[in-house]
């Protein structure tokens, strides 16, 4: 049986992983990853707009993995809009990254829970393979965290490379063309990043359990016998 400090520190780590898991999932879920203003770059030009005018023309735009809304701003009022990434918008964009970010963030969740396990695991017993000891939850941990980044970092990829707000913003706009004024990454994709943090935090938990502590050892007082102690 594990001691109670390992026990304290592996239950911690299991709470660590589902969170971890829940992170990943309500950003996933959610429709906001990223947030801008788009331009109406068609209708402004239309009415040779000035800097004062050009207000009636500045749009929203908000995105996630699998749908997203904007307003159009082209000088007529805010018409607001809903749409899909899948499976129709997916093919304007880069496929084949997209795809791979949310592949990334499904294997992440699989780690996760298997991290997850492990860690309960440790916390009820002294596992009998090092595969399932903490050598086994560093490996989970590592490759959970590993693939959030490579979600994080294609998804970076994406907007800042491949211009995906204003591939997103442009879809099946075929009179007016919009240009992107301002864009931020909203709190979902910091979920995601909470998240590779989180297993971080299980690597160094994992860590501080394998250390060795020193026992203080208390010097017991050697018993004297005397001849009178023998008498009674």
């Amino acid at each position: 049986m594990p001691g109670c400090f390992k026990k304290t520190l592996f239950a911690l780590a299991s709470l660590v992983s589902f969170v971890s898991f829940i992170l990943i999932v309500v950003a996933m879920g959610t429709p906001k990853w990223m947030t801008g203003k788009i331009l109406c770059k068609t209708g402004a030009e239309l009415v040779n707009a000035t800097d004062p005018e050009l207000v009636k023309f500045i749009g929203e735009i908000y995105y996630g993995l699998f749908q997203g809304g904007k307003v159009r701003q082209c000088g007529l009022g805010g018409r607001r809009s809903k749409f899909t990434i899948f499976p129709h918008m997916v093919k304007k964009l880069n496929t084949g990254l997209h795809v791979m970010i949310v592949m990334f963030l499904c294997v992440a969740i699989f780690f996760s829970l298997v991290s997850f396990g492990f860690c309960i695991l440790n916390a009820i017993k002294v596992p009998y393979r090092a595969i399932k000891g903490p050598a086994g939850v560093c490996l989970w941990n590592f490759l959970a965290g590993g693939f959030i980044v490579l979600a994080v970092t294609s998804f970076m990829a994406a907007v800042k490379l491949h211009h995906l707000t204003e591939r997103i913003a442009n879809f099946r706009e075929n009179v007016f063309q919009f240009v992107i004024l301002e864009e931020q990454f909203e709190d979902c994709f910091w979920l995601c990043v909470a998240s590779a943090t989180a297993h971080a935090v299980n690597l160094l938990l994992i860590a501080i359990s394998g250390i060795r502590f020193p026992t203080i050892k208390t010097k017991t007082e050697e018993a004297s016998v005397t001849a009178e102690d023998i008498m009674y």
